[in-house]
C-alpha cells in the first residue's frame, strides 16, 4: 500500500500556497512535514485528507483517487487529527467510540465496543473512560482524539501538530504511541511537526517545505545544517547520540 500525491497545486484567493507537490509514502512509514509558519504544511495535510480540493493534481491510495471517493468510504481509509480537536461534552469512551461511525449501520456492534475498549487501554485512558472530556488534561485530550482517529481503522493517519501545547513527557509518550501504531498496524502516517529533534527521533521520512514547495524529501540524510539554514534561516549544527541525529542552534 502507498499513497501518492501527484503534482498538487493549491491557492487561497489566487495566492499560491502549494506548487507542484509530488511525493509518495508507503505503509509502515511515518513522514514528518517540517517548515516555517506559512510554508503550506497544514494546507498540504488538508489536501491529503481531502478537506481541500487542489487547483490541480490529485491524491491516490493504491491507484484510487481519494478526492473522488464517497465521504463515508474515505472516512474508513483516512484518520485525520486537526491542530485543535473540537471540545464537546461527552465521556472519553463516547468520544473514542464516535470514531466507529463510518463502520456502523445504525446498530452498535460488539466489535465497535471491543475496538473502543482496546484503544482506550492502549492509550492509557482506562481510568478516565467514564470521565467528561471537559475535565481531562490537554495531554489526555490529545490521546482521546488520536484514539478516535484510530477507531476508524484507517489505512492513512494524518496529524496536524499533534504534539503542540503538550509538556515534554506527553510529547514523547504520544509520539511513541503514534510510531508504534504506524508499525504495528502497517499504517501510512503523515504528521506536521515544529520540533525537528522529535521528528528525527520518531519519523522515517522527512519533508522540508518552504514557500509551498518541497525543498528536500528523504531520510535523515536530508536534515543538514545547510538545508535547515535555507528553510528556517537559522544556523545549526547536526550532532548525533545513540545513532540518532539532533539539531543544535549555534550561538548568535
Amino acid at each position: 500500500m502507498e499513497i501518492i500525491i501527484e503534482d498538487v497545486t493549491f491557492s487561497y484567493n489566487s495566492i499560491p500556497t502549494l506548487e507542484n507537490i509530488t511525493f509518495k509514502i508507503k505503509e509502515g512509514d511515518l513522514l514528518s512535514i517540517l517548515g516555517p509558519n506559512g510554508s503550506g504544511k497544514t494546507t498540504l495535510l488538508k489536501v491529503c485528507a481531502s478537506l481541500l480540493n487542489p487547483k490541480k493534481g490529485t491524491v491516490y491510495l493504491d491507484g484510487k483517487d481519494l478526492l473522488r471517493m464517497e465521504t463515508k468510504e474515505r472516512a474508513k481509509i483516512l484518520g485525520y487529527v486537526p491542530q485543535r480537536g473540537e471540545i464537546f461534552n461527552t465521556t472519553v469512551f463516547e468520544a473514542v467510540l464516535s470514531g466507529r461511525k463510518p463502520h456502523m449501520n445504525f446498530i452498535l456492534s460488539r466489535k465497535d465496543i471491543e475496538i473502543t475498549e482496546h484503544l482506550i487501554e492502549v492509550m492509557g485512558l482506562t481510568k478516565l473512560k467514564s470521565k467528561s472530556i471537559m475535565r481531562i488534561s490537554g495531554g489526555e485530550f490529545q490521546k482521546v482524539i488520536i484514539a478516535r482517529a484510530l477507531a476508524q481503522q484507517p489505512k492513512v493517519l494524518l496529524l496536524d501538530e499533534p504534539l503542540s501545547y503538550l509538556d515534554l513527557k506527553n510529547q514523547i509518550e504520544i509520539a511513541s504511541l503514534i510510531r508504534r501504531a504506524t508499525k504495528d498496524l502497517s499504517l501510512i502516517t503523515v504528521f506536521v511537526l515544529h520540533d525537528i529533534n522529535l521528528a528525527l527521533r520518531y519519523s522515517d521520512v522527512f519533508m522540508l517545505l518552504k514557500d509551498g514547495r518541497i525543498e528536500a524529501l528523504g531520510g535523515k540524510e536530508i536534515i543538514t545544517s545547510e538545508k535547515i539554514k535555507s528553510v528556517f534561516g537559522v544556523e545549526v549544527e547536526i550532532r548525533e547520540t545513540e545513532e540518532i541525529p539532533y539539531v543544535v542552534v549555534r550561538n548568535a
